[in-house]
């Protein structure tokens, strides 16, 4: 057991050894002045935030220093670089016992494909034209493709993509495909899309506009038509939601396309790019959960791999349509293949594990695994709510919401994702009942310290998650 920041078990025997300075985080506070796109244009806040961030990486990072002449005969180097990795082995032992924050599924075992880690492979250009480079896993890469292209309904021959780096990378393909389909298209997005998807209106020079939220998290359209009515002369590219950041919320994708019709946006003057990053992959096992396919008018789908699929390493997937990549794509002679992809080279490792993961669980497995997620999500609203903590579940989400701790250093050892007076836990397959009440009893037996007196007074939460799920003296 961990009994606070910097301290690790042994072992059985039960002693602990506090870990090296270098791992034990320090707060650094910092205004921020945010910057709302509105139309293309850049506004900054009147009200600046403040943001707790970690410290300067170089006040912990270990420097190179280069061998002496004797180090091959002596094996002082080798010793010392196996007590730095020894020690933070340790740390990230620590860290993923104490790890509830951010939709990262750490409870996988790849131990098979230790064998191919002693080969450099690519998967440069496009995944589908093999390219003079031979070390690559392509033939993996497809195999994934099309099962996720089965998995949204869209046939092989209609379909192109590939397995990106992260999330990040499948919606600025998704989004440039928009753009790249509708060059002067408007970009909308609700203000609680990933940052990312802002990230591409700067990059791309796009007019991005942002759409308000209902507490839900989810979009909401009553606003997104009034602004698609402010800028009928203009295509719409749109980013939906597959479950928000923060709230795990799910724009409705029904309900947005209706909006587009109803506004006079006809199938030719609309481009749908879904962000499904976490709950891309969970909704299709859900019980009545609206379904996110390409039989829709929908442009792209993008899905991250290592968060509910469990990959260690940051990748993704991007399906689009095979007949918008056309626009993007340029033949390479240098790499005998085609170029579609944001990276020129690419990880050909990630296809591996995504193919091995894929072949060990499908659709069943996935099934069971997102059936305990919403399980032990419901488990751990109900605990948070008996002890009379503002907490907010969106009904199709493993994201539980509620009023963010008044301690940083509790926020840390937990690594909560906080946002303003809001926190979550994203319950993943490795999350169980017994770390989810470890979690909570902590909690509740911290949180009369934070206050004055010890007496408890809740945060007000209205705003962000609705006065029915706040515990504040006003909405209790």
């Amino acid at each position: 057991m961990v009994g606070s920041v910097g301290i690790v078990s042994n072992g059985s025997n039960g002693e602990v050894e506090r870990l090296p300075p270098e791992f034990v985080p320090l707060e650094i506070t910092e205004p921020l002045s945010p910057m709302i796109e509105n139309g293309g244009a850049m506004q900054v806040e009147k009200e600046e935030k403040e943001i707790v961030l970690g410290r300067n990486v170089h006040t912990m990072s270990h420097a190179i220093t280069e061998p002496e002449v004797d180090d091959d005969l002596t094996g002082d180097r080798e010793a010392y670089m196996a007590g730095v990795l020894a020690r933070y082995r340790k740390s990230l032992i620590e860290r993923s016992k104490h790890h509830l924050g951010y939709p990262y599924n750490l409870d996988f075992d790849y131990g098979a494909l230790a064998q191919l880690q002693h080969f450099s492979i690519n998967n440069l250009g496009d995944p589908f034209i093999e390219s003079n480079y031979g070390v690559h896993s392509r033939q993996f890469e497809v195999g994934v493709l099309d099962w996720f292209a089965r998995l949204w309904e869209l046939e092989k021959n209609e379909y192109w993509g590939y397995i990106t780096n992260c999330g990040t990378e499948g919606n600025l393909h998704g989004i440039l495909v928009g753009r790249e389909v509708f060059p002067d298209g408007i970009l909308y997005a609700s203000k609680e899309s990933h940052y990312s998807v802002f990230k591409a209106s700067r990059m791309y020079r796009m007019d991005c506009i942002k759409v308000e939220t209902l507490n839900s998290g989810e979009i909401d359209c009553a606003d997104f038509k009034s602004k698609l009515l402010q800028n009928k002369e203009k295509p719409a590219i749109i980013n939906v939601n597959i479950g928000t950041t923060v709230k795990g919320a799910v724009d409705d994708l029904d309900q947005v396309i209706e909006t587009l019709k109803e506004t006079g946006f006809g199938e030719d003057r609309f481009y749908i790019h879904c962000d499904g990053a976490l709950f891309g992959l969970m909704m299709p096992f859900v019980k009545r959960a609206p379904k996110v396919s390409f039989k829709k008018p929908i442009g792209s789908v993008s899905v991250s791999g290592h968060k509910f699929v469990g990959c260690p390493m940051p990748c993704g997937v991007q399906i689009t349509r095979l007949e918008h990549v056309n626009a993007l794509s340029r033949n390479v002679e240098y790499l005998a293949s085609r170029d579609a992809t944001i990276m020129g080279s690419r990880n050909g490792h990630a296809p591996l594990f995504l193919w091995y993961t894929l072949n060990r669980k499908g659709y069943k497995g996935f099934q069971k695994e997102v059936q305990k997620c919403l399980r032990n999500a419901h488990y751990l609203k109900d605990r948070l709510r008996a002890a009379g903590i503002g907490v907010m579940l969106n009904e199709l989400s493993s994201t539980v919401v509620f009023e963010r701790p008044r301690d940083e250093e509790f926020v840390r050892r937990w690594q909560l994702a906080c946002q303003g007076n809001i926190a979550h836990v994203v319950v993943m397959p490795n999350i169980t009942i017994d770390k989810l009440d470890d979690f909570v009893n902590e909690l509740i037996e911290k949180r009369p310290s934070w206050y004055p007196d010890g007496e408890v007074q809740s945060t007000c939460v209205a705003v962000d998650i609705g006065k029915e799920n706040c515990t504040c003296p006003q909405h209790k």
